[in-house]
């Protein structure tokens, strides 16, 4: 991709002020010429990076990087124009007295017409990965949604009917023994509206939004889930008592996060028999999070942490979507419904799994 820079503001030049739209992109983004020498970088890469602007300006782009090798290769070439514009994948230098740590990002290369400069845009792999799978999970909600509708409507109309025909034909039964039958067929039926009443509610109840403090929300877990498992089961804490209060759904949240910490204690049960097992609630503030291809200063990011057998490698790509259960008896709907809280709240919700290790993570935006 080739870059014209504004000319009323290059002043022939390309200087700094020609750029200054680039801070508001959500990718890193850095301007350099054929030395590597940094003319401007936007607010994305003053963010991420954790450095002052001029600080950043004041090195080179290879500075920068683990092995800066293939990427002066790469901007000699472009320079040159050997290529219109050229991409490769790299290590970005983590800020700080911690060598060996770095990023994995995508480099892509491209001249500016009119000047001797070189766009870099920088792309975290992580950051992408995770775009990619916000992506997968919003079009399977909308999946979902659209599954739960023909669902209801296929199921709600015939169950009304085989309902009202058991009752009736209870009431002309010859023998009331017989009527035992009938009211299995009644109390079915019941069952199976009861699920689809589940099913539906997410996108039936309103939407109620106002002053949120999280920790009363995992306060509120935390208790519910003590009351069901009084021995045996840890329910820690590790709160940051710094966030703010943000507007949001108290009880769509409360019942979101309840969801997950019981999918918790259910993966727990062996841990809970011997005593030892452990659910662990952590909020923190995560900064410069981009989600749904929307960038935000800050987040509330909420773990909730298990020590159990782990999530099923069978169940992983699945884990989200409406009736899969990897337990007896389980409706499947707790994992959908919590994603739908989340999602309506412009959040994002994603686990890790290995065993001992279990970790559900809520990122929600805040003002």
């Amino acid at each position: 991709m080739r870059v014209t820079p504004d000319p009323a503001s290059a002043q022939c030049t390309g200087g700094p002020q020609a750029y200054a739209a680039f801070d508001h992109l959500v990718s890193m983004v850095a301007v350099i010429d054929a030395a590597g020498e940094c003319i401007f970088a936007n607010a994305a890469f003053e963010q991420t990076i954790g450095m002052a602007r001029r600080n950043v300006q004041r090195s080179t782009l290879f500075d920068w990087f683990v092995d800066a090798q293939p990427v002066r290769d790469t901007v000699l070439a472009v320079a040159a124009n050997k290529f219109s514009a050229s991409r490769l994948d790299a290590h970005l230098r983590r800020p700080g007295p911690t060598p060996g740590e770095a990023w994995p990002v995508h480099v892509i290369v491209s001249p500016i017409e009119a000047t001797a400069h070189l766009l870099v845009e920088l792309v975290l792999v992580e950051q992408q990965a995770r775009l990619e799978r916000e992506e997968r999970a919003f079009e399977q909600v909308q999946a979902n949604k659209e599954l739960i509708r023909n669902l209801a409507h296929e199921i709600k109309n015939p169950l009304g009917g085989i309902r009202g025909a058991a009752q009736l034909l209870e009431m002309e039964l010859p023998s009331k023994n017989l009527s035992d039958y009938t009211r299995v067929i009644v109390a079915e039926a019941d069952r199976l509206q009861l699920l689809v009443d589940r099913l539906l509610a997410p996108h039936r109840l309103p939407h109620v939004v106002g002053d949120v403090n999280i920790h009363e929300v995992c306060e509120r877990v935390r208790s519910l889930i003590l009351a069901e498992y009084p021995q045996g089961l840890e329910v820690r804490r590790d709160y940051d008592v710094s966030i703010p209060e943000f507007r949001g759904d108290r009880e769509q949240l409360i019942q979101a996060l309840l969801n997950i910490a019981q999918n918790s204690a259910q993966a727990l049960v062996e841990r809970i028999a011997c005593g030892d097992a452990r659910i662990t609630l952590s909020s923190r503030i995560a900064r410069q999070v981009t989600l749904g291809k929307q960038r935000y200063r800050l987040a509330l990011e909420l773990h909730v942490r298990d020590n159990g057998g782990g999530v099923p490698q069978a169940l992983r790509e699945r884990i989200f979507y409406p009736l899969v259960t990897g337990r007896d008896g389980g409706s499947g709907l707790g994992l959908t419904l919590a994603q739908t809280f989340v999602q309506q709240h412009h959040g994002s919700l994603e686990f890790e799994s290995e065993p001992g290790n279990t970790v559900f993570k809520i990122l929600i935006p805040l003002p």
